[in-house]
């Protein structure tokens, strides 16, 4: 009974997932969760959930998927900054 117990706590927290979730690969950034996208041109993109802020640099940068709570951004990425977003 624990095991499948332990089981409906990670589909529930699978399903209920609500964290800033950042995948990278070769030239593209994909983004989960996010709640704004709050600069955007083609050499930096920040995007914000919460307090939690992402920074993405690079040149020629664009977006190719925009859902509710996902984005995925390509382009010459070289750096991604992971910071504190403040609301003032």
């Amino acid at each position: 009974m624990v095991i499948y117990l332990n089981i409906f706590s990670y589909i529930k927290s699978y399903i209920d997932d609500n964290e800033l979730n950042i995948i990278v690969k070769k030239n593209k950034v994909n983004i989960q969760n996010y709640d704004n996208i709050f600069n955007f041109d083609s050499n930096k993109i920040v995007i914000v959930k919460d307090n939690e802020k992402v920074s993405i640099y690079g040149e020629d940068l664009y977006v190719s998927k925009l859902l509710d709570n996902e984005v995925l951004i390509n382009g010459k990425i070289f750096k991604i900054e992971l910071g504190d977003y403040n609301k003032k």
